[in-house]
């Protein structure tokens, strides 16, 4: 399990740890008067998907439409394509072939 968000509000934390699929764990620390919340999970594209992170909404909807691409809709594949490359490589994760 690795760290995948941390959260300020507990309900927050608590919905969207009900979201993940496989082994999760909620742990709280607190710094001075605040109290965070991170949710640790397996790290998949899927649970990334669930927790609305890394633009992965868009990416699905700009490959929805892949057909009728603008010139926009290139550019912004190739910016949500270079930041997932990151995170990919950050938690050993490959890319997809049909998210390319």
């Amino acid at each position: 399990m690795k760290l995948l968000k941390t959260y300020e509000d507990r309900d927050d934390a608590e919905e969207a740890a009900a979201t993940l699929s496989g082994p999760k764990r909620l742990a709280s620390e607190r710094d001075s008067t605040q109290v965070i919340y991170n949710l640790f999970g397996t790290p998949t594209w899927g649970n990334f998907h669930r927790l609305g992170l890394y633009n992965l909404n868009e990416l699905r909807m700009i490959l929805g439409r892949r057909l009728g691409w603008t010139i926009q809709d290139q550019q912004r594949h190739a910016e949500i394509i270079a930041a997932l490359t990151v995170v990919a490589k950050n938690f050993e994760l490959s890319l997809p072939s049909h998210w390319l």
